[in-house]
């Protein structure tokens, strides 16, 4: 378990235009925090008919926009994007930000964008593209040349040159819930990412926030014991990963207040996170808050 206070990141969701966004971003950085994401989705849940831009220029934007802050995917997916010419983007956000840039990765969801360009794939099926997206992008970001042939995805003579600053590659950040995947984040990434396990009730009865809340973490603690296992048993010896918590998985939004949110910080620490994420508050609907509860959070990084 860490001993130190985690490093906090902050996810801007990608709705506004960027003569909007780059204050936003600025401000992010001045404030102190760690480091920024953005989703990367073709539309999300309850926001799907709300506006939504793409996530690899925003970033390339926000990096020319900033200088220190570390930028990322919270977390890229293959529902919509093949390895080759998104290891390209890889490349091209990590020059961008000279070596800032953080690859979040994950599985890919169920909902609007897992369909927009075909049927989803089966449950089984997402986690073998998962696994095989990860480990091409793997090859792609630290050879110039691939070739490659598998269940979902052909690379023939994959030029990916002049290659990244980050060395060996960017850092990989795999959201994982799951043993397969999380054994996927313990032997190719630098840092696992959760938004906390789910939970349900006995009677199937809906729970008061408060009594959510504690089930949320209580829930987290055996996913984090689970991932201390597979950890030991496939990087022993080796360095341990980052590990990033959503601490807006948890069924309050944690800038609810700032109370909240300092002990969310306090309570991810004691599990052994090295990294905590807040979502800059909205006027409305989820992580509907105020920005001057996000403004006190700030000045106590």
């Amino acid at each position: 378990m860490t001993s130190e206070r985690p490093r906090v990141g902050i996810v801007l969701l990608p709705q506004e235009r960027w003569a909007t966004q780059r204050d936003r971003w600025r401000q992010a950085e001045e404030w102190g925090f760690d480091h920024a994401w953005t989703y990367d989705h073709l539309a999300w849940r309850t926001l799907v008919d709300e506006p939504w831009f793409a996530t690899v220029p925003l970033l390339a934007a926000a990096a020319e926009a900033t200088s220190t802050i570390g930028l990322g995917t919270f977390v890229a997916n293959p529902n919509f994007r093949h390895p080759v010419p998104f290891a390209k983007d890889v490349m091209g956000l990590d020059d961008v930000s000279g070596g800032r840039f953080l690859l979040g990765i994950g599985a890919g969801g169920e909902g609007f964008d897992a369909t927009v360009t075909g049927p989803a794939p089966t449950r089984g099926e997402r986690t073998r593209r998962f696994v095989e997206f990860v480990g091409l992008l793997d090859e792609l970001l630290t050879h110039p040349v691939t070739e490659h042939a598998g269940e979902f995805y052909t690379a023939d003579g994959a030029r990916m040159v002049p290659g990244t600053v980050a060395q060996p590659r960017p850092p990989f950040l795999v959201a994982a819930a799951g043993p397969r995947t999380m054994t996927l984040a313990a032997q190719r990434g630098q840092g696992w990412i959760t938004y906390g396990a789910s939970y349900a009730t006995e009677d199937g009865a809906a729970d008061s926030p408060a009594v959510a809340q504690e089930r949320w973490w209580a829930a987290l603690a055996e996913q984090v014991a689970a991932f201390d296992e597979i950890e030991r048993a496939h990087r022993p010896g080796d360095v341990p990963l980052r590990r990033y918590l959503s601490l807006d998985g948890a069924p309050v939004y944690s800038l609810t207040s700032l109370e909240l949110a300092l002990e969310g910080v306090e309570r991810a620490a004691a599990l052994g996170f090295t990294d905590v994420v807040v979502h800059w508050p909205r006027e409305d609907g989820v992580y509907a808050g105020r920005e001057s509860t996000l403004e006190a959070f700030a000045a106590r990084l």
